[in-house]
């Protein structure tokens, strides 16, 4: 795919109005306070992997309506301090898989709690957390993205971000883990997470995310017709009396928003031939990041961004804030 969005000098300057709900701010702290009257209730479970230098904990917690979420934690088997925790959110359709897929930062000397993502896992890399839908929910066109989408407060993503929140409280709660040193990271729909994290939790203190989906999402249903965001279009197509609606729901879960609530430093990342998640997409919630932030440019990638590249770029961010 050739270059096909804004040109390059447009898009660094690119920051389209938000368009919140004029309840946004409301609606996540009932949210939360709703959530937060469960118990957390965290249960670190020693999981025997045969590693020498790491330990691996099956971890579970109560995240959205109390239901069980899924995770690992793990960290180095020698420790004499807490250490900076990093909490990894999944791309669309994987589950946490095995512990074996999570061994860079526990290598590099830091913790890292994986949360398992609810009702997903079965596309490429296995979950084991599921989504019960306590408030019920509407017809859906196949994947997530429409699943609850007539109202915000049965939408999918309320209860997924609700869960990332607690994730990073799960963290702290680990008494290996230096609950003043928590990181947020993933890559697409954990870049999406990502962002909602860090606006939506003051104890995230950096933020790394990378090709990030869930942002500018009536653009991105404009100018990409790839899967996940097509399945917004296509339940549009079918439900011609339900757009408006539907991007109302939205509104309550761009990236842009979250990104402008956020403060703790970020580093994000954008391939410019990403069909996936539109350069312009990932750029509007850039320019909105209200934190201290800088983003790595792959002009000849699609949404595998920069892999390697950019986890050694990660590696250094953040061992420049918190050597360890």
């Amino acid at each position: 795919m050739a270059f096909f969005d804004f040109p390059f000098d447009q898009l660094v300057t690119y920051k389209p109005p938000r368009g919140e709900p004029a309840d946004f701010d409301a609606f996540w702290q009932s949210t939360l306070a709703e959530a937060r009257q469960k118990p957390l209730n965290p249960r670190f479970t020693l999981y025997p992997m045969g590693l020498k230098v790491l330990e691996v904990f099956d971890v579970t917690y109560a995240g959205y309506g109390g239901q069980d979420i899924k995770g690992w934690l793990i960290v180095p088997a020698r420790r004499e301090k807490p250490l900076p925790c990093v909490v990894e959110y999944i791309g669309y359709g994987g589950g946490r898989g095995s512990p074996l897929n999570w061994l860079t930062w526990p290598s590099a000397g830091y913790a890292t709690l994986v949360m398992d993502t609810r009702g997903q896992g079965s596309s490429w890399q296995p979950g084991d957390t599921p989504d019960p839908e306590p408030d019920g929910s509407n017809p859906q066109h196949p994947g997530f993205m429409t699943r609850g989408v007539l109202h915000p407060k049965t939408y999918y993503y309320r209860r997924v971000f609700v869960d990332a929140v607690r994730a990073i409280e799960a963290a702290q709660s680990f008494e290996g883990v230096d609950p003043e040193r928590i990181a947020v990271t993933g890559g697409s729909q954990g870049g999406g997470i990502t962002l909602a994290a860090a606006g939506l939790s003051a104890a995230v203190k950096a933020a790394m995310p990378d090709v990030p989906f869930l942002c500018h999402y009536r653009r991105a249903t404009q100018i990409v017709d790839t899967h996940p965001y097509a399945e917004i279009a296509n339940f549009c197509k079918v439900h011609r009396d339900k757009v408006e609606q539907v991007f109302q729901t939205l509104a309550y879960f761009d990236g842009m928003s979250f990104a402008a609530r956020a403060t703790a430093p970020a580093l994000f990342s954008v391939g410019l031939m990403d069909t996936i998640c539109p350069p312009s997409t990932v750029y509007a919630a850039y320019n909105h990041y209200a934190g201290p932030k800088e983003i790595r440019v792959y002009e000849y990638n699609n949404h595998e961004g920069g892999g390697v590249y950019q986890t050694e770029a990660k590696l250094k961010f953040l061992q420049n804030l918190w050597p360890v």
